[in-house]
């Protein structure tokens, strides 16, 4: 008996030590597979990360080339220097941005440039400059602009290549950039500008974005579509994600770079009581005819944050309406911008019911958190005991404060601001999974329902999101609010549009307590509902569907017209009051380029129609012909300019490299990319995924081996 204990008792502790060991192994190999993989993950960032580097002495650079250290030696990458002109005449801006590329190698060189745009710019034109040669550029479907690109680039001839990725991102390729040499390209586009009344004082605001913030990139990796040069593979959901994510400088090793100069001659046609830029320092002064011309105070600035010019008229001249009509040809087009009736004495208010969603991803780390705590605090005290409220935070989850939403009551606001203040950032930008649970797509009579969505925006996957909005907003309401020192402001404007609410941005935590008591005034106000314009004659005009107006807010739309005489007839609801105004087409003044922004926003609403189900092929069509018609830029044509003589001699090779943009300021580098990459992609969590599968399959793999241990005896 002692024997066949002692038999069992070694089976048992042999039994144990084996299980160990198998424990032990599989997570040795898996530990080691994890770091090997992040190894990858991390090489494959830097690489992408980094632009083409060359050792150069620091004697051979010439101005405006961006220098790292690298193990002892000075590299020179591309760098892009810009130059923007902008116009105000009313309310409408024409703008040149000059893009000056210039080649520090000693060899020949193709700069890619990804840069930002206002969201509602139509672009219309391109000039490349070598010395005093000028080659305009034409308008083309995308593909054929692309392939004359190519064949200019391999025979050796200058060219640039202006092709959109979103609304307000774009890529300028110019090819064949000679040795120690420069190409200028210049840009031309035009916008309307934002008007809002404030405390019964009406604004101006013009955004001249200046840096691309890192993207949130979800899916699984893709083949194919959208090759580019960007630090992030094309996936499922984001196909040319590898377009719109440029090469990001490390702040804390890079001095900021691409350096920008800008100059806005202002013409508001009114006396101006003042002129404000929040973010940046300007100097002014008045030209002859009464209007002002304003400047960067330091000359240039690096690209790392949006400019933004607010003015405001005298307050006797602060408009009613606005409307500017242009003749080409045989067709007519008119700019119409109408404002709602002023705020009256509020009837009895429905209480509410407020979602307030925060992103607490990654990208929102520095100052963008520490906005949108301070806003969303703000908030929650504003609430009425009538209203209820919940809040969700998200990065790459989605987890609400509470199961449902509860009243706002004096404990409750308590608990949740305290809540609030403990919300860190860090992680991906899963924006879908807050949007699916903020919006519940039902109908909530009785009740005001509102969602407040305090976002940068950094995300890729646009289109999908706007879908999701509209399929399930139902009868709420969303209100965006941008954060940050560069937000998406394509991915915010849209998103409210479709959410029937307003875009509030916040650049500055000394401007939160403002912005914030603005948005609020507009969420308490009554809503014009079901607004109507009338026109005479036959009108295309766009948006189809006039949005839902807010206090301050106007409403602008563009028309094309068979003639310019009668009177525009606008109506709406306000609660359950009918709501009228009229407008005569032969107060109208003569403006220039209406047909543009005619064209840019039918352009627009085609593209928002494969969201209703319009097919595809059918829409591209419409937007090529309307494009080519008037010169612009869109998802389906790029403009492309192309010099007849070939410069590079056919034995020397052409260098290609993607020019590196600066991290926004305010954004911490380490929480956007850390060890590996967070706010702007999902790596880390299919890492660990990755990781978690690869323990099961080796746990599994060991114990299918396993064999019963044999004691043999002494």
């Amino acid at each position: 008996m002692n024997t066949l204990t002692a038999v069992i008792s070694g089976r048992k502790k042999l039994m144990v030590v084996e299980l160990v060991a198998k424990v032990v192994l599989a997570f040795a190999i898996g530990l080691a597979t994890s770091i090997t993989l992040a190894g990858i993950v991390l090489l494959l960032a830097h690489d992408a990360q980094a632009a083409e580097l060359v050792p150069m002495k620091p004697k051979e650079v010439q101005q405006g080339t961006l220098l790292l250290k690298s193990e002892g030696n000075t590299l020179a990458v591309p760098a892009v220097a810009t130059e923007a002109e902008i116009w105000v005449s009313g309310i409408v801006v024409r703008s040149v941005v000059r893009q000056t590329y210039r080649n520090p190698f000693d060899t020949w060189f193709e700069g890619i440039y990804v840069f930002p745009l206002p969201e509602n710019a139509a672009v219309d034109h391109l000039r490349m400059k070598v010395g005093e040669r000028i080659v305009e550029g034409d308008i083309q479907e995308r593909q054929a602009a692309r392939a004359r690109y190519e064949q200019a680039k391999s025979s050796g001839r200058r060219a640039a290549l202006v092709e959109q990725e979103r609304p307000n991102l774009f890529t300028t390729s110019v090819a064949n950039i000679p040795p120690r040499g420069e190409i200028v390209v210049e840009i031309e586009y035009q916008q309307t500008l934002k008007y809002e009344v404030t405390q019964m004082q009406g604004s101006y605001s013009l955004r001249f974005p200046m840096v691309v913030g890192p993207r949130y990139i979800p899916g699984a990796p893709a083949e194919g579509q959208g090759a580019g040069t960007g630090w992030a593979q094309n996936t499922d959901q984001v196909s040319d994600a590898a377009r719109i994510t440029p090469p990001v400088l490390d702040p804390a090793k890079h001095a900021p770079t691409n350096p920008v100069r800008l100059k806005v001659v202002l013409d508001a046609g009114v006396p101006l009581a003042r002129v404000d830029s929040a973010y940046h320092v300007i100097a002014q002064r008045e030209t002859e005819g009464g209007g002002r011309i304003v400047e960067l105070a330091e000359g240039s600035v690096p690209a790392n944050k949006d400019f933004e010019l607010k003015w405001t008229p005298a307050a006797s001249h602060a408009p009613q309406a606005a409307l500017f009509t242009e003749s080409q040809g045989d067709k007519r087009y008119a700019l119409l911008m109408v404002m709602p009736p002023a705020k009256e004495a509020a009837a009895t208010r429905l209480p509410r019911e407020v979602v307030f969603v925060i992103d607490t991803s990654g990208s929102m780390s520095g100052s963008s958190i520490v906005q949108a705590r301070e806003a969303l605090e703000l908030a929650i005290a504003r609430l009425s005991e009538r209203d209820s409220f919940n809040v969700v935070e998200f990065n790459s989850y989605a987890k609400a404060l509470y199961d449902e939403a509860r009243p706002a009551s004096a404990a409750n606001r308590e608990s949740a601001v305290r809540w609030v203040r403990k919300l860190q950032a860090q992680g991906g930008t899963e924006m879908a999974l807050a949007l699916n649970q903020a919006l519940n797509g039902r109908e909530n009579p009785g009740r005001v329902r509102q969602v407040i969505f305090l976002t940068d925006g950094a995300v890729g996957n646009e289109d999908a999101l706007f879908k999701l909005i509209k399929d399930k907003l139902g009868d709420s309401r969303l209100f965006t609010v941008g954060i940050g020192s560069a937000p998406n402001s394509h991915f915010m404007a849209k998103a409210a549009q479709t959410g029937r609410g307003t875009f509030t941005y916040i650049g500055r935590i000394e401007e939160v307590k403002e912005k914030m008591g603005q948005l609020f005034a507009k969420l308490e106000s009554p809503v014009l509902k079901g607004v109507d314009i009338a026109w005479p004659g036959n009108v295309e005009a766009w948006p189809k569907r006039v949005p839902d107006l807010y206090l301050g807010e106007p409403v602008v739309v563009s028309a094309a017209l068979d003639r310019t005489e009668g009177e525009i007839k606008l109506s709406g609801l306000r609660g359950d009051t009918p709501w009228q105004a009229t407008l005569p087409l032969a107060d109208a003044r003569t403006g220039k380029g209406m047909g543009v922004l005619w064209a840019r926003e039918k352009i627009a609403s085609l593209i928002d129609s494969q969201r209703d189900g319009a097919k595809e092929e059918e829409v591209r069509d419409a937007v090529i012909e309307v494009a080519l018609a008037h010169h612009l830029v869109s998802k389906y044509t790029s403009l492309v300019a192309v010099d007849k003589t070939p410069v590079r001699p056919k034995e020397d090779e052409l260098q290609s490299g993607a020019i590196p943009t600066n991290l926004p300021e305010g954004w911490e580098y380490g929480k956007v990319f850390g060890e590996l990459p967070q706010g702007a992609t999902d790596s880390l969590w299919n890492l660990l995924a990755g990781l978690l599968t690869l323990l099961l399959a080796i746990g599994l793999y060991l114990t299918a081996r396993g064999q019963p241990v044999v004691l043999k005896r002494a």
